[in-house]
């Protein structure tokens, strides 16, 4: 019968065959499952498998959950130590970056600013750019035909940033001139100062900064250019009171807005030669048909609220009256193109001149308020093809020998 280690049994006589017996068992058995003067006789240490193995065998009524925790031990054993969770090492702490903030802060200013500066910006009309354009291309005309060509670079740029400081100033002073009829008429009713979005210092302010600039810029030409800037800012203040005294401040406009070809003459040359009084009288007319169609726009308005317009005085005749200014200022051009010899480039711009101009009549033919307005921003591109033909002209030409 077996022993309860799993042995059979010895004979208690402790013989030599006894003995031998034992040693061949202990042999076969592990020495973990041995009793302890098997393991004396036996010192050495079996792989954990087989320890595991002969558990089991030698040790038949213990519960089989005591073999199974010895294995899941024997493998926990053999697994690498993984410290608890609970016991890792704490992250470092992420330091937030500012970058984002600085970012958003940035971004946040850069709105308030624009929120701020915004109906500053719509007083100048920087929203429409279609007044810089009409006021830009006669001051390019007179550029270019008094230096027979590219005109000097510097003086280039100060007559060109000069348009655009002397038109914000001119719209500004409009509106403040204006603060009594814009909010009765339907266009203009959001404009800032209107919509009291502005305060008439506000405007005042602006204003005068404008055209403390302007005064800046033409102080880097000479005298004369000097003396007629100051001319032209009079004719710049002034402009926007006529149409309460008379009915033709379409024509003073034409004044102020032609003022920079004898100034650009003066700059250039150092004189204004009659060309340049000729260029000047064909600006006069031509800012004179455009802006009544601008007039025709507000018309009734103006009519309800007591304003005065050419629009209003010549009544029935308005396209007739036009066709007639936009003629003879094309006349005059072709006299200008005359003078300097431009050749079939400017006979050229001064054909599909004429053909902007039939155009511009045929929209306005019904009188109506997009119609008009529509006529009214065409002139640009007449300005345009006649600049470029004018350039292209003196440039196929070249320089005139003595």
């Amino acid at each position: 019968m077996p022993s309860a280690s799993g042995t059979p049994a010895v004979a208690k006589s402790g013989g030599p065959a006894a003995k031998q017996v034992a040693v061949n068992e202990n042999d076969r058995a592990p020495a973990k499952a041995g009793t302890d003067s098997t393991r004396t006789q036996m010192p050495r240490k079996r792989p954990a498998k087989s320890r595991s193995g002969a558990a089991g065998k030698s040790s038949p009524t213990a519960p089989a959950v005591a073999a199974a925790t010895a294995g899941a031990k024997v493998k926990a054993a053999a697994q690498p130590v993984v410290a608890p969770a609970s016991r890792a090492a704490p992250a470092p702490a992420r330091i937030p970056s500012r970058g984002p903030d600085r970012r958003a802060q940035l971004l946040g200013a850069l709105a308030r600013l624009r929120k701020h500066a915004d109906p500053y910006l719509r007083l100048c009309r920087l929203d429409r750019p279609i007044g810089y354009l009409l006021l830009l291309w006669p001051t390019w005309w007179a550029l270019w035909a008094a230096a027979e060509g590219m005109p000097p670079w510097h003086l280039l740029l100060i007559f060109t940033l000069g348009v655009i400081v002397m038109r914000s100033a001119g719209c500004v002073i409009n509106d403040y001139a204006d603060r009594w009829l814009d909010p009765r008429v339907k266009r203009t009713q959001a404009r800032p100062l209107a919509a009291n979005e502005l305060s008439g210092k506000q405007a005042l302010a602006l204003f005068f900064g404008l055209m403390a600039v302007a005064l800046l810029l033409v102080s880097f030409t000479n005298t004369l250019t000097m003396k007629l800037a100051v001319v032209g800012a009079f004719l710049a203040a002034s402009y926007p009171y006529l149409k309460r005294y008379t009915h033709l401040p379409q024509i003073y406009l034409g004044v102020a807005f032609g003022w920079a070809i004898p100034m650009a003459f003066a700059a250039v040359t150092g004189e204004v030669p009659k060309l340049a009084w000729l260029l000047f009288l064909a600006n006069v007319l031509w800012a004179t048909a455009y802006d009544t169609f601008y007039a025709m726009v507000d018309r009734d308005d103006d009519i309800r609220m007591g304003a005065k317009s050419t629009a209003i005085l010549f009544a029935d005749m308005d396209l007739v009256a036009i066709a007639m200014l936009q003629a003879t200022f094309l006349l005059a051009m072709l006299f200008v193109g005359q003078q300097l010899a431009l050749g079939w480039p400017y006979t050229l711009a001064l054909v599909i001149g004429v053909a902007l101009v039939a155009g511009q009549l045929w929209r306005a033919r019904k009188r109506d308020r997009e119609g008009c307005f529509a006529a009214f921003i065409a002139n640009h591109w007449l300005g345009m093809v006649l600049f470029l033909g004018l350039a292209v002209g003196l440039y196929v030409r070249g320089p005139v020998a003595g």
